[in-house]
Formats: C-alpha cells, structure tokens, sequence
C-alpha cells in the first residue's frame, strides 16, 4: 500500500508541475483531491489491511493528502502571480488606451449668449467694460437724465441699499440697468467710443414667464462725429442678422427713453408661436429685446462731450429674451430652475 502511495504522490505531483491554466489545475484537483480521487479510494481500502500495516499505510496517506493539497494553493498562486505579468493583464493597465472620461460642467446658456454677443460687437469694433451691481443714484439716475422727479423712476422698479446719512434719502441702489456703465465710460473716455457694458441688473417686480427680479443686460455706446441714427439702425440690424439668421423678422419704432432722444425699440417676430401670438409675447406676435436711440444731449454733456461736435447713439439689448426667442423658451424662469435635464439642452 505504502509503494501504491508514493507512485501515486510521484504521478500528481508531476502532473502538477505541467499545468498551465486554472481549467487544468481544476482537473487536477478533482483527480487527486476530488470525492471519488485515487487517494481517497486509497484511503477507503485501508479497512481492507492489517491493523500494522494499517497504521502506517494510514499515516502515510494524510502526509500525502497534506502535500498535495499544499502544492495546490502554490500552484493557484503561481497561477494569479503569472497572469498579473500576463499580457491579458498587461492589457487592462496599458498606459496607451485613453483616460476614462470624467463627469464635466459647462457654460450656462446666458453666459453662452453674453460671450456670443461680445464677440459679434467686438468684430464690429466695440470694447467691452463692466460696472458696479451695486451702484450710485447719480451713475443710475442723474447721469443719464433722470433727475429724482423723473416719472420714468417708478416704471424701474428700484433696490435701494443705503440711506443718505443726512436726508434718510436713498443714495446707493442695486443698478437697475447697464447704461450706468455708459454714465461712468461717458465721464471717463474721449471720443471716439465704441463700448459695450454688461452684466446683471435687478429690479423690484413681480416674477412671471417674462420677468425675473435678476437679469442680464448689455449696453452699447458709440461717440464719434457724424454718427446718425442710420448708423445705429445697422449696427442692430447686423446684430440681429448674426444672432437670429437672415431670416427673422425684425421691428424697429419708435418709443421713449430718458437718455435717448429720439428714442426707438427693436422688436423681433415670436419664435415660439410664429407671429400669430401666445403667452410668451404677450399674443402680439413680437417680443421686444432691445431699447435704443440717439444719445441725449444731456447726458454727453455731464461728460463734458460737446454734443454740437460729435453724434452718439445708444442701446440696452435684455440677454434672457435673446435665446428664449433663439430656441423657442416660453419661460425665463427655466434659466434659473438648476434643472439640467433644461440646462444639457444648451
């Protein structure tokens, strides 16, 4: 029995030297080491013997259960240890395949539309400059002849921040409008300009699908001799041929700012409805977007332009109504929601 013993530990252990793979190393395993394995027969014959021979025979087959069973686990950790080094594992850590793609952000709709229109007025040769939010009543107001009686301050919805210490009169204010970059542009520059000012005014009204309490605007200002009111008519038809396409409808009439005179607004044909109207614009039709006009007298004078020399025209374009009538958006709040399955659209 002892002699069967040893050439069955000579035969395994041998086999065991050659295999290559898991598959084979499973078959080994199951020869040897398995329920119906030769060893375990062996050891089912040992009732069969004398008890001496017995004894031995028994105690030399738990020995070579034991190296057997060791020199399992050694070969499944060559095993592991030879397929790390592998080229299938060589495979899955080569440096040459590319990175996986991290999650990233990108840039709202509203700042896609301030840096498309920059780019469209700096090609037609404006600078661009910004202001405080928080600004002076003279830079919002006076500056742009609106004096405190002016009845165009109630229609502006005011944020007053800070009191006069003297008067308990409101001196500091949220900017209701980016023409105070052009107050402060008109005091601090030389003709000729081209300037346009942007950023986020506020005003104290109601929310609704074409009202928010925060907004963008952009404000244009040109000075320079023999500027006339055709030259503003073209640089906003330009704008407008580059942003909406050649195809869009475009309103142009007159109306009233204080900073302007003559004063007009741009309108241009509701997207989302065609002209035929809805909620958006108000079942006109068209959606204003911008206010514009020839500068007041008035308010070159406060920068001590002489108005006699040089001709000025003006405009202040709303950014929100601008993709909302690009892509056809019938609510402004849509922009500030923080939904992104709104916001990955753009």
């Amino acid at each position: 029995m002892i002699q069967q013993l040893d050439e069955l530990k000579t035969k395994a252990l041998q086999e065991l030297g050659t295999i290559q793979d898991e598959k084979e190393l499973e078959s080994w395993r199951v020869r040897y080491l398995g329920k119906k394995s030769l060893l375990t027969s062996t050891l089912r014959s040992l009732a069969t013997l004398p008890i001496e021979e017995r004894k031995s025979a028994g105690t030399r087959a738990n020995q070579l259960k034991t190296e057997l069973e060791n020199g399992l686990q050694e070969k499944e950790q060559a095993l592991r240890e030879a397929q790390f080094t592998s080229g299938t594992q060589q495979e899955i850590l080569d440096i040459t395949l590319p990175g996986r793609p991290l999650p990233t952000g990108r840039l709202h709709p509203i700042t896609q539309t301030l840096n498309e229109i920059c780019d469209i007025f700096a090609s037609m040769g404006f600078q661009i400059s910004e202001g405080p939010d928080v600004e002076w009543d003279y830079y919002n107001f006076e500056a742009l002849n609106i004096p405190d009686e002016h009845p165009s301050r109630d229609t502006l919805s005011t944020c007053w921040v800070e009191p006069k210490a003297e008067s308990g009169e409101y001196n500091m204010l949220l900017r209701t409008h980016t023409t105070a970059v052009t107050a402060r542009v008109i005091e601090k520059m030389e003709p000729p300009i081209r300037v346009i000012g942007l950023g986020k005014v506020y005003r104290y009204e109601a929310t609704d699908a074409t009202h928010l309490p925060m907004f963008h605007q952009i404000d244009g200002l040109a000075v320079d001799k023999g500027i006339t009111l055709a030259d503003l008519k073209g640089t906003l038809y330009e704008f407008a041929r580059r942003f909406f396409g050649e195809d869009r409808k475009v309103r142009f009439r007159c109306d009233f700012f204080p900073f302007v005179e003559p004063g007009v607004e741009m309108a241009i044909e509701c997207l989302a409805c065609n002209g035929k109207g809805c909620r958006l614009c108000g079942y006109s039709g068209w959606i204003e977007i911008l206010g514009a006009g020839m500068t007041h007298p008035e308010v070159l004078k406060r920068g001590d332009i002489d108005p006699d020399k040089y001709g000025s025209f003006a405009f202040g374009i709303g950014i929100e109504r601008l993709p909302m009538l690009r892509y056809g958006i019938d609510d402004i709040r849509l922009f500030y929601g923080n939904d992104l399955r709104f916001l990955r659209q753009f």
